[in-house]
């Protein structure tokens, strides 16, 4: 990858040919490279240690196709930026030298990519430059944001034959019952427990906390806090890695947002704070109401009238609905509160850890998206001066009756989507292309729906009607 000025060009493939006769020292003979998708999904390859030389001094190029299908490969049939009318061409893509990560299983070093646009620019519809872009207009003011995700998971006695063997259906938990933040279960289990946490270390993805969650073979992961957009990337590694990891036990992880309605759904809580050039946290004010200062007020203004019109990008799958119901531990409309779990976002107090909890994302929602939505939001209410409302006090689902219409969440991905293709915020921090494309893909899984037959259809009317 080749820099703007002679010097920086020269000091990169310096530390190109310094990579390259590690990767020999160490008996390696080839890379992996992975890039994201509009899902979520990591798309890659294994390049010889040649094509990665290649692919670093002048970028690289995969098909664009991976913009022009859904999560089981089907293209779509509706599109402007890709498609049969394209002929499915590369896009260029350039691998990012400090996302390096060395996978001792796989014997290489694996790195990380974003997709660029024409002349080298970001590219309109990659999930990654699009969150970048908004933590860089925080940075334009001298903020840097600091985050980090925290997901609920699911695992089973299952291999990806197995399941599909089943029907998904009466798949055996890792271990049985609700054992919340069991001991007995960790301790029980405890070769697993940290050899995953042992795998994230080594990949960079430290874990902060690891424990049972309620319910029969449920986790819970808290993901240390990084700056920028690398608490994505983070996040996104370990959603793919932990699966590889059970896969190779044969067992299996899912970060479905619901897979029973017999339990809770798996959510993909987000905290973030802000913190200025000398380090100290803007959000906190000690001598302000709940600790918070000016700047944090706006931000949870901006996120309370917001997050229903980029719910989408929070909640971007049919399943993700199932989840935002209430009583289940998921927020049902946009609403905070001071260490209030009923919220969809939550104060947290602290000198040094006041931040906010954004607890309306799914365990299935592109981590990238998740995290460009919530920054673009709080970059809204802080831009605009907005002053939120009153915090909820007890019970959040008591109140949302009282609270006006447009802080309610839609409840279908078709009326989330309607909702943010209208959306004046989100066109202006993502641009036209990505909202066209993302709400056309959106409403391309809802067709898929609706025209599929499933087991709940021939159940109730294969005898009776």
């Amino acid at each position: 990858m080749t820099e703007s000025t002679g010097e920086s060009t020269g000091k990169s493939m310096g530390l190109l040919e310094q990579k390259l006769a590690q990767y020999t020292e160490r008996g390696a003979t080839r890379i992996k490279l992975g890039l994201t998708d509009i899902d979520g999904v990591l798309r890659g390859k294994y390049v010889s240690l040649d094509k990665f030389e290649s692919l670093m001094r002048s970028g690289g190029g995969f098909c664009d196709c991976v913009f022009g299908w859904d999560v089981e490969d089907r293209l779509y049939d509706q599109g402007d930026y890709t498609g049969w009318h394209t002929g499915f061409p590369d896009a260029r893509y350039r691998l990012l030298t400090e996302t390096e990560r060395w996978l001792a299983d796989e014997g290489c070093a694996f790195y990380l990519g974003e997709f660029l646009g024409t002349d080298e620019a970001d590219h309109p519809l990659c999930p990654r430059t699009r969150l970048k872009s908004v933590v860089e207009s925080f940075a334009k003011r001298g903020l840097t944001v600091r985050s980090g995700f925290e997901y609920e998971f699911f695992v089973f006695r299952e291999t990806p034959l197995s399941v599909r063997e089943k029907g998904y259906r009466d798949l055996t938990p890792l271990t049985p019952g609700n054992f919340g933040y069991s001991v007995l279960r960790s301790a029980s289990e405890a070769d697993r427990f940290t050899g995953l946490m042992n795998l994230c270390e080594a990949l960079d993805c430290d874990l902060e906390a690891l424990h049972c969650e309620t319910g029969p073979g449920v986790w819970e992961a808290a993901m240390k806090v990084s700056e920028g957009v690398d608490s994505a990337d983070r996040a996104n590694l370990f959603k793919t890695f932990a699966k590889v990891f059970f896969q190779r036990q044969e067992c299996m992880a899912t970060f479905m947002a619901k897979w029973s309605m017999d339990y809770p759904g798996q959510s993909g809580h987000f905290h973030v704070s802000l913190v200025d050039e000398a380090g100290r946290n803007v959000f906190h004010d000690g001598h302000a109401p709940y600790g918070m200062s000016e700047l944090q007020r706006r931000a949870v203004a901006g996120l309370q009238q917001f997050l229903p019109e980029l719910l989408v990008l929070l909640a971007p799958t049919i399943n993700s609905y199932t989840r935002l119901v209430k009583g289940a531990w998921a927020p049902t409309a946009s609403t905070w509160g001071f260490e209030n779990r009923t919220t969809a976002l939550r104060v947290i107090p602290g000198a040094n850890g006041q931040r906010i909890e954004c607890r309306v994302g799914g365990a299935d929602a592109n981590p990238y998206l998740v995290a460009a939505a919530v920054n673009a939001a709080m970059l809204a209410g802080i831009e605009h001066e907005f002053e939120p409302m009153d915090p909820v006090v007890g019970n959040a689902y008591d109140v949302e009756d009282d609270l006006p219409e447009a802080l309610g969440f839609p409840t279908g991905l078709r009326a989330a989507t309607e909702r943010f293709a209208e959306s004046g915020v989100a066109r202006e921090y993502f641009g036209e292309a990505f909202v066209d494309h993302f709400a056309m893909t959106r409403i391309w899984e809802c067709r898929e729906r609706e025209r599929n037959l499933d087991s709940w259809q021939l159940e109730r009317y294969f005898e009776i009607i």
